[in-house]
């Protein structure tokens, strides 16, 4: 199944309304609830939409900021999904709640950082145990002082990038090449957002768990969640429904169900840095969790008089995480454990409040998540079809979620 179709157009705005009713066990521990700025029982019956946030959505697509992109706001469990565009350049079909996306680095936190955090509670890693502990391959000069939490927060010394593509030619060596890079910096005393850092992260998780990451992530999240469409390596039943990316000069030729990311790629799709593909309906199920996990009340939604979508089970798993504060590592930085926190120019726009969380991918991905208003908001894009060198989706992003907030915020909608 294919879930529920949306019918859209480039220009006009059209919403279709998935609603949600969150069942969760007892077993998620929720920190001290951070308490919502919205009343959900004061939400209004009427199906609400977004024109303004659609509108603008609609024109940055037309314009040429993406082929194609479907929006997901969830508030309080209520979900609206919006899509435009194409699919691609060969592709007219417009993108919808059954669109999959290459969610690029949105791979660290919802699959990495996820994984990483189960181990954390299960007593596998320890946040701030030197990595050569988990990783005795972790090797060179000042490696020893370079915690899990520094990788975590992107403050380890790594260099951002090398490309692992180029100079290996299997997932083991490609991983031996990350794990005998030499430091920039010492560590924690500097920010530098690493693939390379999640890439030795990937190895303490799978030899945490004795599994490829793929295979943890199936298992303890994505199938307790419910999240089918959400995975490493689709399989070719679902080509139809996948965005393209680029016409990419190393494979040479456009990807569609390849990770786009060469590194991840030449690790044979699967990595904590990049590689997982999604839809928006899995991701607003995986913010609905977290926030539900963080003590937040979920509303029972119906649309047109009936439940449409039961998005948790109950063997939901446990995320009762401390991943939504700041680090403070190096001092002064956005980070928290995996995710990033509202910053001057950041895709989180200006207007979500500071206990937000968030992330993007190059492919033109991107997912917020406020828990002061029980809000999700779920971009996905493949702004790098035909070519990355369009670079006008952080404009957008910004735009976007603004928009989902003055909308979200205004009176006449019926929150105040």
């Amino acid at each position: 199944m294919r879930g529920i179709p949306l019918s859209r157009s480039n220009v006009s705005i059209n919403w279709t309304v998935l609603a949600a009713t969150l069942s969760i066990s007892s077993a998620c521990r929720a920190q001290t609830p951070i308490k919502p700025s919205i009343d959900p029982a004061r939400l209004p019956s009427t199906i609400l939409t977004f024109p303004r946030t659609a509108h603008i959505l609609d024109s940055a697509i037309a314009s040429g900021a993406a082929p194609g992109a479907v929006l997901g706001v969830s508030i309080h469990g209520t979900w609206y999904i919006h899509g435009t565009g194409r699919l691609g350049i060969d592709d007219p079909t417009v993108p919808d709640s059954t669109t999959v996306y290459d969610l690029a680095s949105l791979t660290k936190v919802i699959g990495l950082t996820s994984a990483m955090m189960i181990a954390v509670d299960s007593g596998l890693i320890n946040l701030d145990a030197p990595m050569q502990s988990y990783l005795p391959l972790f090797r060179g000069k000042n490696k020893d002082r370079v915690t899990v939490r520094m990788l975590m927060v992107h403050a380890s010394g790594l260099p951002a990038w090398r490309p692992l593509y180029k100079e290996t030619t299997t997932r083991l060596s490609a991983m031996a090449l990350a794990d005998t890079t030499d430091l920039d910096t010492l560590p924690g005393t500097r920010y530098v957002y690493s693939d390379l850092g999640a890439i030795v992260l990937t190895q303490a998780v799978e030899a945490a768990f004795h599994q490829r990451i793929d295979s943890v992530l199936a298992a303890r999240v994505f199938g307790p969640l419910g999240m089918k469409s959400t995975r490493y390596l689709p399989p070719a039943d679902w080509l139809p429904r996948i965005a393209p990316t680029e016409n990419e000069p190393w494979r040479g030729r456009i990807l569609r169900g390849e990770v786009h990311d060469e590194n991840a790629a030449r690790m044979d799709g699967v990595s904590g840095h990049a590689g997982l593909f999604s839809t928006v309906p899995d991701l607003l199920t995986f913010g609905d969790w977290l926030l539900r996990c963080q003590g937040n009340p979920a509303r029972v939604a119906r649309a047109r008089g009936e439940i449409v979508r039961d998005s948790l089970k109950p063997d939901a798993p446990s995320c009762g995480w401390d991943i939504w504060r700041r680090q403070n590592i190096p001092v002064g930085s956005s980070r928290a454990i995996g995710w990033d926190t509202p910053s001057a120019g950041s895709s989180s726009g200006a207007l979500l409040s500071p206990e937000s969380i968030g992330h993007t991918g190059f492919t033109g991905t991107s997912i917020w998540i406020d828990p002061t208003r029980g809000l999700v908001i779920v971009l996905l894009t493949n702004r790098v079809h035909p070519t990355r060198q369009n670079n006008r989706m952080g404009a957008v992003r910004r735009a976007i979620a603004d928009a989902v907030v003055r909308e979200l915020d205004r009176p006449q909608a019926g929150y105040r």
